[in-house]
């Protein structure tokens, strides 16, 4: 089987998959459905490992090749086509298995839920969705993919779409990712206006030749590829959440767990720094456009963190902590130390889909009550899901010795190695977020597990989930641990992502990172005594005294506090802003044009106006018609006279 049938049968396989549950799911029944579609995910993932393996063991060339030309136009290719090497590799593996996982886990989550085959069959088009996205070599396929995902995840956002919180969110994520998506499509027209070419390789030979180009508006010139690369960055903040685009993604947990899981994980949110880290050659090239990702990733990484402070719904915290690790990526691609957000990208695929399937699992327990409130002393009698969570909340928190603590960590030395004003008052940022991430997770943690029993647990029968839920936990839970240590010395100092990766030997931090140990050991005993561990050690504890040890200072704190926590409890306005500025400003404006410019402009004066005059000239002009001959003559004599005398002055 040749590697080009390969790929095809990984892009396409979960497509016909998605196509069996949602056009025959009828026929099939729930079985027939989730049999077709795990099916078809198992044979990309187990195709996509044979793929992972070749390319970074085995030493397997770069692929890159033409699919299918859709048409050719002023010497532009608009094609679909492959490009495949060791970083869409590593993509191709974790998406396919996350999902897999999440196919397995759907079983028994949605066991009871209507709609089985249509959300089997949203999510295997989802995969397909993101599969098409990282495996592309062009802009055109790279947009299709980004689109796709952006549409079915409105499709599974608004899965319960009898309730109006779905419907509106699915709305609100469509809408902000449309707001993104405008600015990559300007950015991907300014690539097919000033390099005539859709396709990556192209474009990249482009690049030395448009480095210094300008573009003018009016007096100012503006530098081309640093409005070329910020323009496709404003895409990836929508897609990946980065403020102030980052409203949608809380309000996504109206979807059902599993589609959480794939969304907050390895796909749909990862696609901007995806994105991104391929088009490093271009943007190590526009030094604005850099210093703009690093602040934007920094203050996210802080900011959103903060906010999962004051959640009580389980799935808002994992979500919120999304923001913030994401945060991460950005602020390291902002330092080019794209490798080291490519490695945050990969461990948190699998922690982060751990926690939210972890999550679903308590859920499963408590009869679907989402609120930790409602929870307490839920250890003993969830055992597997207790361990899952552990181990999850750890690799977030970059507990030394977990994957999360390996990428985490890899960026906070890569700010530090940066040495520049802009870096170090990021990495303050990020220093901080390590302190805030570990306390709300341990609050988390420590409220559903180890609390006193709530009212509600003492009266419900709570039980550990079956085992299609307990098992991709587990299946998860062992990258969570051991990913990191695995891979932080070809990701991060090797050449794993050499081929796939530009960076300019100016912006090479993870040089200077690596100098002073470049593997998982080294990383681990300066771990065991830098200032993120005592950081996040220092969470843990805070979290333990607050809700374990002296719970009742909790609600004195926020009294005092009250200022700060309704800010956090209010997001810092970001939403009612929306509301204010764009949605009834929206409605204001659209009632203006309505009232003023349709009814009495357009209807009043141009429709009804330009009738009403005619018919107020034809009124007058009968006047005129009297039947009287004599009238005519007066009126032709005059006339002429005056004619006679307008040639002669």
């Amino acid at each position: 089987m040749s590697m080009h049938a390969i790929f095809l049968t990984i892009l396409l396989s979960p497509l016909v998959g998605a196509i069996g549950a949602g056009v025959f799911g009828r026929w099939l029944g729930r079985s027939g459905s989730h049999t077709i579609t795990i099916s078809s995910v198992a044979v990309s993932t187990l195709l996509a490992a044979y793929v992972f393996y070749q390319y970074i063991f085995a030493g397997a060339e770069g692929y890159n090749a033409t699919v299918y030309t859709w048409m050719v136009s002023d010497g532009i290719h608009f094609e679909a086509g492959f490009l495949v090497d060791r970083l869409t590799a590593t993509m191709m593996l974790v998406v396919t298995f996350v999902s897999l996982m999440v196919h397995i886990y759907t079983i028994g989550y949605m066991h009871h839920e209507e709609g089985y085959e249509r959300f089997f069959s949203y999510i295997s088009l989802f995969t397909f969705s993101m599969l098409s996205l990282v495996m592309s070599n062009n802009f055109l396929q790279l947009f299709f993919g980004w689109e796709a995902v952006g549409l079915v995840s409105y499709l599974l956002i608004g899965f319960y779409f009898k309730r109006e919180s779905a419907n509106q969110a699915s709305l609100k994520a469509f809408l902000v990712n449309r707001v993104g998506d405008f600015g990559f499509l300007l950015g991907i027209a300014l690539v097919v206006g000033y390099f005539n070419t859709l396709d990556y390789v192209e474009f990249f030979h482009g690049l030395a030749a448009q480095k210094d180009t300008t573009i003018a508006f009016g007096d100012t010139q503006v530098h081309m590829l640093t409005l070329l690369t910020m323009l496709l960055f404003v895409g990836a903040m929508g897609k990946s959440a980065q403020m102030p685009l980052h409203v949608w993604l809380p309000e996504s947990m109206e979807g059902p767990t599993p589609i959480s899981a794939l969304i907050h994980a390895a796909t749909m949110v990862t696609a901007g720094i995806f994105m991104v880290a391929r088009l490093s050659p271009a943007y190590e090239l526009a030094e604005g456009t850099l210093n703009f990702i690093l602040l934007t990733g920094a203050s996210t990484a802080l900011f959103m963190g903060l906010l999962g402070i004051v959640q009580n719904d389980i799935k808002r915290v994992v979500a919120y902590s999304t923001l913030s690790q994401l945060g991460y990526m950005v602020a390291a691609l902002g330092v080019s130390a794209y490798a080291a957000g490519m490695f945050h990208v990969l461990t948190h695929a699998f922690f982060k889909a751990l926690l939210f399937l972890a999550a679903g699992s308590v859920i499963i327990a408590m009869h679907h009550d989402q609120d930790i409130r409602n929870m307490g002393g839920l250890a003993k009698k969830m055992p597997i899901t207790y361990a899952a969570l552990l181990v999850g909340s750890l690799a977030l928190i970059g507990f030394p010795g977990f994957s999360g603590f390996y990428s985490k960590d890899g960026i906070l030395l890569a700010l530090d190695a940066a040495n520049t004003g802009t870096a170090q008052l990021a990495l303050v940022m990020l220093m901080l977020g390590v302190f805030v991430t570990a306390f709300y997770s341990f609050r988390m943690f420590f409220i559903v597990f180890h609390a006193p029993e709530s009212e509600y647990v003492r009266t419900h029968e709570i039980h550990e989930s079956p085992w299609v839920v307990t098992v991709p936990l587990i299946m998860l839970a062992i990258p969570a641990m051991l990913f990191g240590a695995v891979f932080v010395e070809p990701l991060l100092f090797g050449d794993m992502l050499k081929d796939s990766i530009v960076v300019l030997p100016q912006h090479d931090v993870l040089a200077a990172v690596a100098a002073h140990g470049s593997s998982a050991l080294d990383m681990l005993m300066h771990g065991l005594l830098a200032l993120p561990t005592w950081l996040a050690l220092s969470g843990v504890a805070l979290a333990w005294y607050l809700y374990i040890h002296r719970p009742a200072l909790v609600p004195m704190i926020a009294r005092r506090l009250s200022g700060a926590h309704s800010v956090l409890r209010h997001a810092y306005g970001f939403d009612r802003f929306n509301d204010i500025v764009f949605v009834s400003g929206a409605r204001r404006f659209g009632d203006f044009f309505s009232r003023i410019t349709d009814s009495r402009m357009i209807d009043g004066w141009i429709v009804n106006g330009t009738a009403n005059t005619i018919a107020f000239l034809a009124q007058k002009g009968r006047a005129i018609q009297t039947g009287y001959l004599y009238h005519y003559a007066f009126i032709m004599i005059f006339s002429l006279m005056g004619l006679l005398a307008w040639a002669l002055w």
